[in-house]
């Protein structure tokens, strides 16, 4: 499958993958947008990348394993990107000020593609029943 992208900046890199069986796309910084308040602030990464996500298909946006060396913290925990969406993609993170961070031409975040499943929504009286029934958080012990 090939997925067709289109450059807004001439600083843009094309995504890279540090493997042939990685899982993601790792994708740079071509632009950095800072805004800080009293306790955190957010950090906007440029990609200078479009993407055309093929109906069928969604776009998820995550942060790098290098992120715990910074004071970065993606700020929607994964984004996501629909097929109908044709503006560039931006990594937004919360951000620690005067903790590290990421720089311009820097390796940013992770592109990852997804086939989607197609349902509906089905209200029932009651669900199946299982062992572990409505067990939240810790419910599997320690």
């Amino acid at each position: 499958m090939k997925l067709n992208y289109t450059i807004t900046d001439v600083a843009a890199k094309e995504p890279t993958r540090a493997y042939v069986d990685a899982a993601a796309w790792d994708m740079y910084a071509t632009t950095v947008d800072v805004v800080e308040n009293n306790e955190f602030g957010y950090i906007e990464y440029g990609t200078g990348i479009c993407i055309e996500i093929p109906t069928g298909y969604v776009g998820k946006l995550f942060p790098r394993s290098s992120v715990c060396n910074t004071g970065l913290i993606l700020a929607n925990c994964v984004g996501i990107i629909d097929p109908d969406y044709r503006g560039e993609i931006k990594f937004r993170f919360k951000w620690i000020p005067n903790t590290a961070r990421y720089e311009v031409g820097n390796k940013i975040g992770q592109f990852r593609l997804e086939k989607t499943t197609k349902f509906t929504w089905s209200l029932v009286d009651a669900l199946t029943e299982t062992d572990r029934g409505d067990g939240g958080y810790g419910s599997s012990g320690k």
